[in-house]
């Protein structure tokens, strides 16, 4: 299912992410969630996806999760 908010974010996303890679991650998912409908792996396809977006711009430091410039 599409998220409208950040706060609608799964807990594995919301609690660990910075606010801005929750942004990244909630359009990402939101549009692949749009661009597979039908696919009976749909949500999976936008997870990958989402995820992918933000490890595009995130990297994890630790137990953090930091800009890549960083």
């Amino acid at each position: 299912m599409p998220y409208p908010d950040n706060m609608s974010l799964p807990p594995s996303v919301r609690d660990h992410l910075p606010e801005h890679a929750r942004d990244i991650f909630r359009a990402a998912f939101n549009a692949a969630f749009d661009d597979h409908r039908g696919d009976p792996r749909q949500e999976e396809a936008a997870f990958r996806i989402a995820w992918a977006a933000v490890k595009h711009q995130y990297h994890k430091l630790g137990d953090r999760w930091v800009p890549k410039d960083e």
